[in-house]
């Protein structure tokens, strides 16, 4: 006698997803009024793509082929459907667009001011509850990730660390890839394709963790 399979758990489902703002200083940001959950990314990881995916919205935040192209923070409004054992509960929250980093052809002015915009950020924002940490599966972490990742740590905020591009990879090295960026950063990673969804509901559902959105 065959073990039935176990039934696959509802996705989290986007309902509504709206731009919000757009700010190149910290004092242009509107206040918090909902939890907050940051991307960030060295310039050419394809961290829009990923929070497209995510959302399931292909153009809400714009992607480009020059890497670089989030040049402030960027807010978005989601209204949430999540699956729980009974009813799905509805929920808002705010993703944060960072500005990306690490990329060498943007001018040093324009990079040294980038700096203080992301710290900034990082240390002040209220409503600010975890910060995805976005690194290329098949470079593993470089070092302005683990800086990221360690200044992070410094100033009690949570890293959700994600391995992105698996697609890019053959199916027998995706696991390795995510299991090596998992030892070098020493933090749980979720491999994550922004081509085809995969890792999309495990890393939602840690997002909604440490934002405490959706709870019953």
């Amino acid at each position: 006698m065959t073990t039935p399979p176990k039934p696959t758990k509802p996705s989290i489902e986007v309902l509504e997803a709206e731009f919000i703002a757009a700010a190149n200083a910290l004092d242009q940001i509107p206040a918090p009024v909902l939890a907050e959950v940051a991307f960030a990314g060295r310039s050419n990881v394809g961290k829009s793509s990923l929070i497209n995916a995510l959302t399931n919205r292909k153009k809400l935040v714009r992607t480009s082929s020059t890497p670089g192209a989030t040049r402030g923070i960027n807010l978005f409004r989601l209204r949430l459907r999540v699956p729980t054992e009974g009813e799905p509960v509805l929920g808002e929250m705010d993703l944060v667009d960072l500005p990306g980093y690490g990329y060498a052809k943007r001018s040093k002015t324009e990079r040294r001011s980038w700096g203080p915009l992301i710290e900034g950020f990082l240390r002040s924002r209220a409503g600010l509850r975890a910060v995805v940490v976005i690194v290329d599966a098949r470079r593993g972490p470089e070092e302005d990730d683990a800086e990221l990742i360690e200044f992070l740590e410094h100033i009690g905020r949570t890293p959700i660390v994600v391995a992105t591009k698996l697609d890019k990879l053959p199916k027998n090295q995706q696991k390795l890839a995510v299991e090596e960026v998992a030892r070098v950063t020493g933090r749980r990673v979720f491999g994550f394709s922004a081509e085809t969804g995969q890792g999309r509901d495990p890393l939602w559902r840690a997002i909604l963790k440490y934002s405490h959105v959706g709870a019953e």
